[in-house]
């Protein structure tokens, strides 16, 4: 899968988050194709809370270890 996010707290504003299937990730600056949409979420993440809104799966709310502070914006492509 590949996500596209566009916001702050991450290493550039627009990127390409890579997930291959044995689990690893990279990211990429820019977007990066081909891209087959999927969905769309926005990611808030403050302190060790991150709160995700997607088009598919609804709203969640995760717990990370790590304090920070995002906004994002992202597209899901398969």
């Amino acid at each position: 899968m590949k996500f596209v996010e566009l916001g702050f707290g991450n290493t550039w504003l627009l990127r390409t988050e890579t997930e291959l299937e044995d689990g690893t990730e990279f990211e990429e600056k820019g977007i990066i194709g081909p891209l087959k949409f999927h969905s769309i979420y926005i990611r808030v993440w403050i302190f060790k809370t991150v709160f995700i809104l997607d088009i598919r799966e609804g709203f969640k709310r995760v717990n990370k270890s790590r304090n920070k502070f995002k906004l994002i914006f992202g597209v899901v492509s398969k």
